[in-house]
């Protein structure tokens, strides 16, 4: 019998003694800016595991009617790989031709295992070894990347397994199924289903939306570049400025998030509340799309085409007072005892995103779960790593999660401890590095004691922000350029320098 580690096939019961130095999980964003980071180090012995069959993560797998992004596209990128955007609001095709540039201007297709499914991940002595679908690798380090909203759910309503017609989840829409004239089912009201209503609208016979809590939505400022403005962004100086300046827009918001909210109710609220009564007429279903909670408590969405799509005549949006009550072969039962009859369900109702950052098992140091060190919550030092975890890194991980600006700048922050981290090993001439549990433990309690105040936690509302036992871990409480500082500002003393195998079960500290 024959199995795979690393890049070898080897026989059952021999011994494959070549340790990958670095094996990334995901090759999304999160593990595009991994490999890039890595390799400027001259790190070259890297693999990256994909669990699907393609690579690039969000916008290649996300292929539902209208995706894009909402973040403007000159600072929805890597700092370091421009791209000559044709919009301010990249659609999702372009995003997906932006996500293949960086993968193949740094050879990255070469180093990814496609359809590799990680399974579990286990220290065992002196390194890592990962089970995928496909065999076991090894590696000195593990970076995990494999992202927040990647793990969707479906609720378990009753009756869903009988359902006769189609239905998938917006993450795995089917694009060979033609929603043309069918009539469809949407449940949930988040940020996917505020891009897919309007697109699909107008092709429909019917529309149901079943909205538990409606979202804040703020109008859509997009538009395309003109010839000379696409041209003026390929100058390396013009292109620094306009991401200079998209960025400190975007900072400001943090100020009503955590600081004033009476200043975001005045100046965000409003505007979202005038933007409610200019593109909703009718009175009944401006009741319904207004939230009771302050902005910002869940994802604020941005559209100039919902509003309207959910006042069409072929549209019937369902709230918290008319939801589900079951599935049945045909269609849905309301909680009013309507009958509505569908040929689609869409499940547009999210991710695992915070109890579910992992998806699968991590054994760390003496056999320690990551599961049962996350009970009652996930935590890490600077969102990216774990006491009893040596050389495991988490991209995305607790509380890196930015409402206000890019995801990737944040992606990029955690790049500048992560680089920091490999160094001190490297340089020291040792085996592992290792957070200590003192220094987690104080920044964990400076996150939560920051976090209380901020419209994510006291805002009204219960979201995917906030895990089950009620702790905001999805969300950064501060501003993105605070987290760079911390993230570049290596500290030796917060960590163990582990030089044995020996050493590691006896946790003495070495200065890096």
């Amino acid at each position: 019998m024959t199995r795979f580690i690393g890049l070898r096939l080897v026989r059952e019961g021999f011994v494959d003694m070549h340790i990958h130095t670095v094996v990334i999980i995901g090759s999304g964003f999160g593990g595009q800016c991994a490999a890039k980071a890595l390799l400027d180090r001259d790190i070259d012995d890297l693999v990256i595991l994909e669990r699907r069959p393609f690579l690039g993560g969000t916008w290649k797998q996300n292929r539902y009617p209208g995706a894009a992004v909402d973040v403007q596209s000159p600072l929805y990128s890597i700092a370091s790989e421009p791209f000559e955007w044709s919009r301010m609001f990249a659609e999702r095709e372009e995003l997906e031709r932006y996500t293949q540039h960086v993968l193949e201007s740094n050879g990255l297709p070469q180093r990814t295992h496609a359809d590799t499914d990680v399974q579990k991940i286990e220290w065992v002595g002196n390194h890592w070894l990962i089970t995928t679908s496909r065999g076991e690798y090894a590696a000195k380090f593990v970076v995990n990347a494999s992202g927040p909203l990647s793990t969707p759910v479906i609720p378990q309503f009753s009756g869903r397994e009988k359902f006769r017609g189609k239905q998938f989840h917006t993450n795995d829409w089917d694009t060979s199924y033609d929603h043309s004239g069918k009539r469809v089912a949407i449940v949930g009201s988040g940020a996917s289903a505020a891009q897919v209503i309007p697109a699909i609208q107008p092709d429909v016979e019917a529309l149901h939306v079943f909205q538990r809590t409606p979202h804040w939505v703020m109008p859509r400022h997009d538009r395309e570049f003109t010839p000379l403005q696409r041209k003026l962004l390929r100058f390396e100086p013009i292109r620094r400025l306009v991401r200079a300046g998209i960025y400190w827009s975007l900072e400001t918001r943090i100020i009503g998030f955590k600081y004033s909210r009476r200043m975001l109710k005045a100046v965000a609220q409003r505007t979202a509340l005038k933007h409610i009564e200019s593109q909703v007429p009718d009175s009944e279903l401006r009741a319904k799309v207004t939230p009771d909670y302050t902005i910002g408590c869940k994802r604020v969405l941005l559209s100039n085409t919902l509003y309207p799509a959910l006042g069409q005549v072929n549209v019937t949006l369902h709230d918290k007072n008319d939801g589900i009550a079951e599935i049945t072969e045909t269609g849905v039962v309301t909680t009013s005892g309507e009958h509505v009859d569908v040929d689609l369900l869409v499940w547009s109702t999210g991710y695992d995103a915070t109890d579910g950052v992992i998806s699968y098992p991590v054994i760390g140091r003496d056999g320690r779960a990551l599961s049962d060190v996350w009970d009652p919550y996930p935590r890490a030092y600077l969102g990216t790593t774990i006491p009893g975890f040596p050389n495991l890194f988490v991209v995305t991980g607790p509380n890196t999660g930015i409402g206000h600006t890019s995801a990737i700048f944040l992606i990029e922050a955690q790049m500048e401890y992560i680089v920091r981290a490999v160094d001190a090993v490297r340089n020291s001439g040792g085996l592992a590095i290792e957070v200590t549990e003192a220094a987690e433990q104080a920044y964990t309690e400076k996150i939560h004691r920051d976090m209380e105040g901020t419209v994510w936690k006291d805002g009204g509302c219960h979201s995917w922000y906030q895990s089950k036992s009620g702790h905001v871990v999805a969300m950064f409480p501060g501003f993105s350029f605070t987290f760079r500082r911390w993230a570049k500002r290596f500290r030796p003393e917060a960590h163990h320098i582990h030089r044995s195998s020996t050493e590691m079960t006896t946790k003495d500290e070495v200065s890096a």
